[in-house]
């Protein structure tokens, strides 16, 4: 058993070590480099063409659906 100041750094170490191998906890920047188009009438991150194809046919059945040319910067 260890005892006082030997006990502190071995819990110390042990944190510093489940720290730098513990995952990320936010998706959020994946998610956001993953949506690469932009619905042009509700402004909706979409992560490919066919999806915002399928997008635009439920959400916005009356507007023409924009070819995949026009979303290319």
């Amino acid at each position: 058993m260890t005892r006082g100041l030997q006990k502190l750094q071995a819990r110390a170490n042990a944190e510093k070590r489940a720290a730098a191998n513990a995952p990320p906890r936010s998706q959020l920047r994946a998610m956001a480099e993953g949506n690469k188009f932009k619905c042009p009438k509700c402004m909706v991150m979409i992560a490919n063409y066919k999806l915002v194809v399928q997008h635009m046919e439920a959400k916005h059945p009356k507007d023409p659906i924009p070819t995949e040319e026009s979303f290319k910067v």
